[in-house]
């Protein structure tokens, strides 16, 4: 498949996920959910392999989930920020109290 600008983002992406990206569109030229779910880094058949589920609640689900990747590097922030001792008061802060 021609990427065009995008190969080498493609590229990098399969190497990270090791295995090859689908087809991005279906035989009607629509997205195609499996594409979707690969973007987002998901297991394959992740939501695509779900019995009667269909295409457009694929869809769906997919655009209401979360990228794990993103999700994971919000959490190490957030746990991060928590983990640090609260700043001292000025000498300021301590007069008007």
């Amino acid at each position: 498949m021609a990427w065009g600008p995008y190969a080498a983002a493609i590229a990098r992406w399969e190497h990270a996920l090791g295995r090859p990206a689908p087809v991005p569109v279906d035989t009607a030229g629509r997205l195609a959910p499996v594409f979707v779910e690969w973007l987002m880094g998901l297991p394959a058949g992740w939501v695509t392999d779900t019995p009667g589920l269909p295409r457009s609640a694929q869809l769906k689900a997919l655009g209401n989930g979360v990228v794990p990747q993103q999700a994971t590097a919000a959490l190490h922030l957030l746990l991060d920020r928590i983990a640090e001792p609260p700043a001292t008061a000025t000498a300021t802060e301590r007069t008007a109290a």
